[in-house]
């Protein structure tokens, strides 16, 4: 299948249309009560009504679609970015995710018309993104702390849904990084209360890890996390603690791995996790590496270092391994995203500060699913850009 035919659905958003200004004359004609009418005459009333709102209606629709078109075709196609890398290998911009409205899919002519009269229903938009994951479903999950919740967009079934939790002390308030299980359960960091929140599927409460009470939890800033479903464990990242905790999936405390400083399996304010091939890797942001242990705890090696005062991950955020074994950091200084071998060297990095299609402003988190589509959330542009990464045939 071509590049241009695994473009999936979601990546065509509707633009709005804009209010229409068009007004009909001889308005005074309408101010006469209908009390005031025989029966005929007020059935001609309400048919003329129903005609004057449909003919609105479709000026509303067709003549800013017609403008529209003539400006876009007058402007030009926009070349979506692409990558041409070595071996045959190919890295496509497939478009980005910002708000609930691009789920609905393309609204049928009578939605369309209503809407047209009355208005279009109020959509929820990204405000300020940080970590995304997908689940067997296909469902993109994305956090937005600056809404205070988590967005399920499920491109499929044409649904979404947003999940928040108010409960006094035991609210949602910063919801940070996110992770999933193999029955779609969905855990969430809470980095201002210190607890981790965990939904079913379906966005339904179930429990919070953590929590002691008065509103404190024993975490001092959960921040990463990631969940292995084999072993029934869940990893997270304390970034103000300086370590790693091992959980067992009831919360229970198993293990902590590291301590403050800059020494092989040491940390300086670690941040994102991901769990690939039995490996864990940790985002060391302030040692300005990822580390790589095995899932008892062990060092195995690290990639990015400060080597005569040159630092190679300046601001490294989200993490990600493709099908090939190619690790993929987020660098939210330089708003790139680099991409290292197995080896730890660098291969390529793809972005670049901007708005425009492949550009980011303060990038987050990042996700490779299991088709190797690299979602990447562009915080302060609001939106999750996705990408897709085609490797070496046979592969």
């Amino acid at each position: 299948m071509s590049a241009k035919g695994r473009r999936t659905e979601y990546l065509r958003g509707e633009g709005r249309s804009p209010d229409s200004g068009w007004y009909g004359n001889g308005r005074e004609d309408w101010a006469v009560s209908s009390s005031q009418l025989p029966i005929g005459e007020t059935g001609i009333l309400v048919s003329r009504l129903l005609w004057f709102l449909c003919f609105l209606a479709l000026n509303t629709l067709c003549i800013p679609a017609a403008l529209a078109g003539k400006k876009a075709k007058s402007a030009g196609p926009v070349k979506a970015p692409e990558l041409e890398l070595t071996g045959g290998r190919k890295l496509l911009y497939e478009g980005s995710i910002s708000s609930q409205k691009q789920v609905q899919g393309r609204p049928r002519i009578w939605t369309r018309l209503f809407d047209a009269v009355v208005g279009e229903p109020r959509f929820h938009d990204l405000i300020e993104p940080y970590s995304v994951v997908t689940d067997s479903r296909g469902r993109i999950i994305v956090t937005d702390p600056g809404a205070g919740g988590i967005d399920i967009f499920d491109f499929a079934r044409h649904k979404f849904k947003f999940i928040s939790r108010q409960k006094g002390r035991r609210s949602l308030f910063y919801p940070q990084c996110v992770a999933v299980d193999a029955a779609d359960n969905i855990y969430v960091t809470d980095s201002y209360s210190g607890t981790i929140f965990v939904f079913d599927a379906n966005g339904k409460f179930r429990r919070q890890i953590g929590y002691l009470g008065d509103g404190e939890g024993y975490f001092e800033r959960p921040t990463g996390i990631a969940v292995d479903s084999q072993t029934h464990r869940i990893y997270v990242s304390d970034t103000l603690g300086n370590h790693i905790y091992v959980l067992d999936i009831e919360g229970h405390i198993l293990q902590k791995i590291g301590q403050r400083g800059a020494g092989d399996g040491e940390f300086n304010y670690p941040t994102e996790l991901r769990l690939e091939d039995n490996k864990l890797f940790v985002v060391d942001a302030m040692n300005f590496r990822v580390q790589v242990f095995d899932l008892s705890g062990k060092f195995l090696h690290a990639i990015g270092s400060v080597d005569h005062g040159q630092v190679q991950l300046f601001r490294p955020k989200g993490i990600g391994v493709d099908s090939e074994g190619h690790l993929y950091v987020v660098d939210g200084m330089s708003d790139v995203v680099q991409v290292f071998d197995r080896q730890g060297r660098l291969l390529y990095y793809f972005g670049r500060p901007g708005t425009g299609l492949g550009d980011f402003q303060l990038p987050t988190g990042l996700f490779i699913d299991d088709k190797d589509r690299v979602y990447v959330v562009d915080s302060y542009n609001r939106r999750v850009q996705v990408f897709q990464y085609f490797g070496v045939k046979g592969k």
